[in-house]
């Protein structure tokens, strides 16, 4: 089988590194990292020596292995595995450590597995979007601070830091209108967090109390709510026209996110034949 790696930079994240790679007959040699990793097997397992102790690395475990730690690594079994990495440098660890956690330092954590499949699935998932460069930054930042938040929250060493409170109604205000403003830019979550001079994690947990829906929720419907007024108005502007108006630099995203949204393509809600009532709309027959 040839083996296959690529990594890729993740855009909105500065100092984060992403590898996926597929491994068969390729052995890693006792060695040790200056970064952070995160690590987890997707299909087959990696046998892994660490402090003189066996390891096997499956699906739904989660290697968090800081820098300075020697271990090796190859297939179990003389079986193929996929293993996905997070590569977090040193100064964005202590930044989203800080962020988390309200502490100007991390501790010395040792390496250590966490078996969780729902957070490994979830981090998958970030994973796979942090690689896209079309992806939302809002969302992949809200997704890199949530996933944080709950590793640490199993870690205890420190834990999150509690927020309490909500935006008031100036900063929601603010926070609103600066999106309207914007809607047809990519829109960063520093970008609201600074505008109301809070920190991101602090911003997100006090946005999401104050309306039931995170920054990047709130900001898809924005958009999708401004497509359906630009459709009623402009009958014949092009889908594409209406997505990049609103913010959507994909089309592909944008039809997808507008026909769960609406039940409809923005195609066939553009078409004769749909009726409006009260704002909302039903296809014709």
């Amino acid at each position: 089988m040839r083996e296959e790696v690529q990594y890729d930079r993740a855009i909105d994240i500065p100092g984060l590194v992403l590898s996926t790679a597929r491994f068969a007959e390729f052995r890693f040699e006792p060695h040790y990292h200056l970064d952070c990793h995160i690590a987890l097997v997707t299909d087959g397992v990696q046998r892994q020596t660490y402090q003189g102790e066996s390891l096997l690395l499956s699906r739904g475990a989660i290697q968090l292995m800081p820098p300075g730690e020697v271990h090796d690594g190859t297939a179990g079994a003389d079986e193929s595995y996929t293993l996905h990495t997070f590569r977090i440098s040193p100064a964005l660890l202590a930044g989203l450590g800080e962020e988390v956690t309200g502490r100007h330092y991390l501790p010395s954590q040792p390496a250590m597995v966490l078996r969780d499949a729902h957070l490994a699935n979830e981090l998958l998932r970030a994973h796979a979007s942090l690689r896209h460069a079309s992806a939302d930054p809002l969302l992949n930042e809200a997704r890199v601070l949530d996933l944080f938040e709950s590793i640490f929250s199993r870690l205890l060493r420190p834990a999150p830091q509690i927020v309490a409170g909500a935006l008031s109604p100036q900063q929601f205000g603010l926070a609103r209108d600066f999106m309207e403003a914007n809607i047809a830019d990519k829109i960063g979550l520093e970008d609201l967090a600074v505008l109301l001079g809070l920190e991101r994690f602090r911003f997100l947990k006090l946005f999401k109390r104050t309306v039931g829906m995170t920054p990047h929720a709130w900001l898809l419907r924005l958009r999708l709510e401004r497509a359906v007024e630009l459709i009623r108005v402009n009958r014949d502007m092009a889908i594409t026209d209406v997505a990049h108006a609103v913010g959507f630099f994909d089309q592909s995203h944008f039809t997808r996110a507008f026909s769960r949204a609406y039940g409809v393509t923005p195609a066939r809600f553009q078409r004769p034949g749909v009726n409006f009532l009260q704002g909302d709309f039903v296809t014709g027959q």
